[in-house]
């Protein structure tokens, strides 16, 4: 049971990376790919019918740890709550702008929700690269420091922009499409993509090795009680995010209300 746990936590894990990486990284270039409030609209409306879909793979992520391994989760929590604090914060003022950007009257409130958008995105991004600093140096129990969590995270957050340029020749059109092109070169869009998910993929898997998932794990009624249920529910969200990149395949050419 302990090995099906670990399997799990690492599905939710890297399917989190791989799809919110798509719309963190491409919030994060809003102002490069959109200069015009209608084009911002665009990039916007590109990975507005995927962040919510995306963030349960967060959620559910969360919940494995907690539920299966929940010594290890509150050893993390503990060492790396300095980390977990920015990295909520850009999240909530992420979402905030984003839910809010349609709601208020005027260019200067749309401008403002724009700058929650992408300020949260880069908080987000960054705040990732910090946590994910820590393991891959081996000291996951403690917030790293130093020029190398620096650069880990400087990284980090470079590859969700790059993922999130992927993203943006998949979706966008007209001048955002072609500013996303200019970055990415030559290289075909699914092939960009299909790159930076299996690159920002190998994160989480690379963090996850340098914790002693086996040894943490809950004990064996508890993991008999809750693996079963979590590869019931599991095909269930792959199946919504199936439908949901099927559904909103096509390329974006107007704004949403947002």
């Amino acid at each position: 049971m302990e090995t099906l746990a670990i399997a799990v936590l690492a599905f939710f894990a890297t399917g989190y990376f791989v799809l919110a990486g798509a719309d963190i990284g491409t919030g994060m270039l809003a102002p490069y790919l959109g200069r015009t409030d209608h084009e911002r609209r665009l990039v916007i409306a590109s990975f507005a019918p995927f962040f919510l879909g995306n963030e349960v793979w967060l959620i559910a992520t969360a919940g494995v740890l907690v539920g299966c391994f929940p010594d290890l989760e509150g050893e993390l929590l503990t060492g790396q709550f300095a980390v977990l604090v920015p990295l909520l914060t850009g999240w909530i003022v992420r979402d905030v702008g984003l839910w809010s950007r349609g709601r208020g009257p005027g260019r200067r409130w749309r401008a403002f929700c724009d700058g929650a958008v992408v300020c949260g995105s880069w908080t987000v991004a960054l705040a990732w690269g910090w946590l994910l600093a820590a393991p891959l140096t081996g000291t996951p129990y403690e917030r790293a420091g130093g020029p190398t969590a620096i650069l880990i995270a400087l990284a980090v957050a470079a590859l969700f922009a790059a993922h999130g340029l992927g993203f943006g020749m998949l979706r966008l059109t007209g001048p955002p499409y072609e500013r996303a092109r200019l970055l990415v070169g030559r290289t075909g869009p699914w092939q960009s993509f299909a790159l930076t998910a299996v690159l920002l993929g190998a994160l989480p898997l690379l963090a996850g090795s340098a914790l002693p998932l086996a040894d943490e794990a809950a004990d064996g009624a508890t993991l008999a009680l809750l693996v079963p249920a979590l590869l019931v529910v599991t095909p269930f969200l792959v199946a919504a995010q199936v439908w949901t990149w099927r559904t909103f395949r096509h390329r974006v050419t107007r704004p949403s209300y947002l």
